[in-house]
């Protein structure tokens, strides 16, 4: 099948590379704009735009898609079908309906639940126990369109949003190279979502990295999972600020030193720092102080004694 490829992060990158291996032309590639990245201010290419050099295939990126003139350069190219992945803008009707076997979209959740841009971090900040890669013809909707493709994961319990992202990255790169023949063919069945079972996984910010102790152990340790490696969950130490990367929940039955309040350090062992929380407690196994490197609790704990007492954040 002749290709149009719309993506402009690695969760994209992966599934352009397997598109490309599995023998497909892909006449364009459309990402967005290069980012100023660093002090530096350097113009970075995307994950997506370096695959597609990398094949010495066409790059367009508009800074509006829905531009008169970004729909005319599209018309340019001779294509079947136009694959989405995390593209990062809307793509409006007119585009959709250009190809032969309109747009398809490569969802990182299993559909309806988890429409919108963060997916793989909510699933783990609602302690969902599974989720998966949907392909979905695209409609003018915000992943609404019908079901094409379903692949499942479960999620454990130490996964983060790095690993999770990378396994559903490879996940879903195998998914869309099933799907495309089965396109073409005519043998899937499209299958409508049910309206009535769908979540909004709204864009994640620095600022929802900060950690409330006042939520349970279990909550605390999948914010930590859900923000690592972006964009951390973090508290405060002494007035500085404390990302922490890696947290274990210690068993309900210890409520830990009785009187603490949420927040409070109330042990100190050889590998890490125990803190209650507003049910149960966490230990910080891993963490990183301002202006200092990301390190085990163990190692901070060799140079620095934090007051049992003390609170965080």
């Amino acid at each position: 099948m002749k290709i149009v490829f719309m993506g402009t992060p690695d969760f994209a990158a992966g599934a352009l590379k397997a598109i490309i291996e599995a023998g497909h032309e892909v006449t364009l590639v459309v990402t967005q704009p290069d980012r100023a990245k660093g002090r530096s201010d350097k113009l970075i290419p995307s994950p997506v735009k370096e695959v597609a050099l990398e094949h010495n295939i066409p790059v367009f990126q508009p800074l509006k898609i829905k531009t008169p003139e970004a729909v005319a350069e599209l018309r340019k190219y001779d294509a079947d079908i136009f694959i989405v992945a995390a593209f990062g803008q809307i793509i409006s009707q007119e585009i959709l309906d250009m190809p032969r076997y309109g747009c398809v979209n490569i969802h990182a959740s299993i559909l309806p639940k988890y429409r919108g841009a963060s997916p793989i971090q909510r699933v783990i900040l609602d302690g969902e126990k599974k989720t998966g890669v949907t392909i979905m013809q695209m409609d003018a909707g915000i992943d609404t369109g019908d079901m094409l493709y379903k692949v499942e994961t479960e999620i454990s319990d130490e996964d983060t949003f790095e690993t999770l992202h990378d396994r559903l990255t490879g996940i879903g790169a195998e998914a869309i190279v099933e799907t495309l023949p089965l396109i073409e063919s005519g043998e899937l069945v499209p299958e409508k979502q049910d309206d009535s079972q769908s979540c909004y996984a709204k864009l994640i910010k620095k600022e929802m990295g900060k950690i409330d102790f006042n939520k349970s152990a279990a909550e605390v340790s999948r914010l930590v999972r859900g923000m690592n490696p972006w964009p951390s969950a973090y508290t405060f130490l002494s007035g500085k600020q404390m990302k922490v990367w890696r947290v274990s929940v210690l068993p309900q039955t210890d409520e830990n030193k009785g009187k603490a309040v949420p927040g409070e350090i109330v042990e100190l062992t050889k590998d890490g720092i125990t803190v209650k929380c507003g049910e149960g407690s966490v230990k910080i196994l891993e963490l990183q102080l301002e202006g200092k490197k990301r390190m085990a609790a163990k190692d901070f704990l060799l140079g620095a004694k934090p007051e049992v007492g003390s609170i965080l954040g």
